[in-house]
């Protein structure tokens, strides 16, 4: 399918690398539904792109009401759906114990990035095994917290690991229905989010150092990679990470 008729989704598209995966399909493109939490946000991401091929839905991923405007919305709009970029996410309260993390921090993560993302990819997977031509693919964000956590992350890094086996099991589902689905886990990309990484970031051993960081736009241009390959091919597991953080190797 020639890009300028590519459709997508990008979740947790007002900022971060939502916004950078939204922009970089624009720029190239794609005609994009932005969905995110706040309309102002998305409205900026749309600006960077050429507005008769962006769609901003104010989307809350853990309500599946939401969720489901945000396809009927995409339906209307372009009468098909090419990609979805599940990509919205929370880290959760930082720094806090175990013991202590209150219940309702817990499931507000869990209901963020892993009932979030699996409400998306079930509005992606049915409309992709209905549209003509059939298929389409899914890229879930995962983290390098999906192999190695960080400490006091356990919300965080729970739902991470979670978001793999929904990505093999989805990628297993969707080969009859010519839907790819592929996940990318990345580590320190340079956004608001990862601001602190900078200038101090709790380790292992329990000291504080700062951390290095990656341009976004390097996440950006290898999810497009990903979601540009032919459907007979698929990018499994992709890891994108600042060469030098302290991951491989643990340090």
């Amino acid at each position: 399918m020639d890009a300028k008729t590519r459709i997508a989704v990008v979740t947790g598209a007002g900022s971060g690398i939502g916004r950078a995966v939204a922009v970089e399909l624009l720029r190239t493109g794609w005609s994009v539904a932005l969905a995110g939490r706040h309309a102002e946000t998305l409205e900026e991401t749309a600006a960077a792109g050429p507005g008769d091929r962006s769609l901003a839905v104010r989307t809350d991923v853990s309500r599946p009401e939401d969720v489901s405007a945000l396809f009927t919305a995409v339906r209307e709009r372009f009468g098909r759906l090419d990609l979805l970029f599940n990509n919205a996410g929370t880290f959760g309260p930082g720094g806090v114990p175990f013991e202590d993390l209150p219940y309702d921090a817990w499931r507000h993560v869990v209901d963020t990035n892993l009932n979030g993302a699996f409400l998306c990819a079930q509005g992606a997977y049915r409309l992709m095994k209905e549209q003509d031509p059939r298929g389409g693919r899914i890229i879930n964000n995962g983290s390098v917290s999906a192999h190695t956590p960080r400490p006091l992350s356990a919300p965080y890094t729970a739902t991470k690991h979670a978001l793999t086996g929904l990505t093999k099991s989805l990628s297993l589902d969707g080969r009859a229905h010519g839907i790819a689905v592929g996940q990318i886990d990345i580590g320190n990309a340079a956004t608001d989010m990862t601001a602190r990484m900078q200038t101090g970031a709790l380790q292992a051993n329990g000291e504080t150092a700062p951390e290095p960081v990656m341009d976004v736009a390097d996440v950006a241009r290898t999810v497009r990679h990903m979601a540009e390959l032919p459907l007979e091919a698929n990018v499994q597991f992709a890891t994108v990470l600042a060469t030098a953080m302290p991951y491989v190797g643990r340090g």
